[in-house]
């Protein structure tokens, strides 16, 4: 009778413990990251830039204006970005200058991919399509299409302020000035350096 007891008192044991055991081997929950950035659906972007001037002969210096742009991002690395310009402030007033009185403005779309790459750096990149104006030469077309690309370098000082600093290569077709209808007015495909400096401002 004592070897029955002592028997079913040892088979309980196991019984008892194996529960807890496999329970124990259980990965507990992860909490919820705490550091994770949040996402923006938009971001817009305004500051100072520069552009060259080589669809008008004999321009001796580029031009300075503004930029200004608004991006809608699906995420962390995509989004739709539109860019606007004006130009008109020569880069240098000393003479003989820029013949006439040039200015230029420009209106360009595309996709933008984005990426941190150290820290509070990130990195862009973006295609562009849309028009562009040049005005005060007497141009045939006076808009023109016009696309290119480039990108830059962003700061951010905040999550949703930012630094940035970047440069695009437009490309668009303009006749020469002084040309003739008798050339029929044939357009000459220039591209001008453009770089800009500003802030950005996410929400």
């Amino acid at each position: 009778m004592k070897s029955k007891l002592l028997f079913y008192l040892l088979a309980a044991v196991p019984a008892v413990f194996m529960p807890l055991a496999a329970t124990g081997q259980v990965a507990p929950d992860r909490p919820a990251s705490q550091g994770s950035a949040p996402t923006f659906k938009y971001e817009g972007f305004a500051g100072f830039s520069y552009s060259s001037l080589n669809q008008v002969n004999q321009s001796r210096y580029g031009l300075m204006g503004t930029k200004f742009g608004i991006t809608r991002d699906w995420g962390r690395h995509f989004g739709l970005t539109a860019l606007g310009t004006y130009y008109r402030v020569p880069s240098s007033s000393s003479s003989p200058g820029n013949p006439g009185d040039p200015s230029v403005y420009s209106a360009l779309a595309g996709p933008e991919f984005h990426a941190n790459i150290y820290e509070n750096f990130d990195a862009f990149v973006h295609a562009l399509l849309g028009v562009e104006h040049t005005g005060g030469e007497g141009m045939t077309p006076t808009i023109s299409f016009a696309g290119g690309g480039g990108g830059g370098i962003v700061y951010n000082l905040t999550q949703h302020v930012a630094l940035r600093a970047s440069g695009d290569r437009i490309g668009a077709s303009f006749s020469l000035i002084n040309n003739t209808p008798a050339l029929g007015n044939s357009p000459h495909r220039t591209w001008n350096a453009e770089g800009e400096f500003g802030v950005i401002y996410r929400f």
